[in-house]
């Protein structure tokens, strides 16, 4: 479990965590149509490196890549490729890790290529939105139980699914630590949060049903129903009842 309270410590999951957020800032501006998955990973890799970091993802339990790309129906570890082009009106999860001085910093967002439909911005605004409650809720004395009812209330109000199959984590020293951070739940429910404690609260957010499914590269993880999916995520500290979101 992620537990930070010595000053030096701290300070080297927010350099991590700056780092991240550097990342996907620059990917952010970077993406448009007609650049590929594979340039996305390159830039992605390019300015952990350049910082000082090592790509978290990079090798993790084999995943080839630095950053991954999902897209559009591709809900989280899609694997860049020179074939993948980004075209006008998709939607493209990017999560980035970086590793430095010790810790882990992880964070996503989901950026809107060109001219979106209607439905596709809202799905983006209800994932970032649903983010900012779970991470509201993370909060000295809360519970994790707290954190995922938060989402999945706030999502499942705007007529959108959470993905059950796949949740936050704990991180820190390790990209995944626990506890696990459900984006559902009943308030009250599952282990007590305290200060220090580090959570990557990660809403993956389906337009249809909940129910997901890999692909045969293992890794790539798809709606079931081929409907638009969005993450959003942010690595934070409990700190009494004022969360620090490190990946801001």
């Amino acid at each position: 479990m992620g537990i930070v309270t010595l000053k030096r410590d701290i300070a080297a999951v927010r350099e991590s965590c700056r780092i991240v957020r550097k990342v996907l800032a620059e990917l952010a501006q970077f993406i448009q149509p007609g650049v590929t998955t594979a340039e996305i990973n390159a830039l992605g890799r390019d300015i952990i490196r350049a910082e000082g970091a090592v790509p978290s993802f990079l090798n993790y339990n084999g995943y080839p890549a630095a950053v991954c790309v999902s897209i559009n129906r591709e809900v989280v570890h899609g694997i860049p490729s020179a074939d993948r082009v980004m075209k006008d009106g998709d939607i493209v999860g990017i999560d980035v890790g970086a590793y430095k001085n010790g810790y882990h910093g992880d964070a996503a967002d989901t950026i809107m290529v060109g001219s979106v439909s209607p439905e596709a911005r809202r799905l983006v605004e209800v994932t970032y939105e649903a983010r900012n409650l779970g991470i509201a809720a993370a909060v000295q004395g809360n519970s994790v139980g707290d954190i995922g009812h938060a989402v999945q209330s706030y999502v499942e109000a705007n007529g959108f699914s959470v993905v059950h199959q796949l949740v936050g984590h704990g991180i820190g020293k390790k990209l995944h630590e626990k506890p696990q951070v459900p984006n559902y739940g009943k308030a009250g429910k599952g282990m007590k949060l305290s200060n220090g404690l580090l959570l990557a609260i990660e809403p993956m957010v389906n337009a249809g049903a909940a129910k997901v499914r890999f692909l045969k590269d293992g890794w790539t993880v798809v709606t079931d129903d081929g409907s638009l999916s969005a993450h959003a995520e942010n690595t934070i500290m409990v700190n009494g009842s004022d969360p620090e979101i490190l990946t801001a």
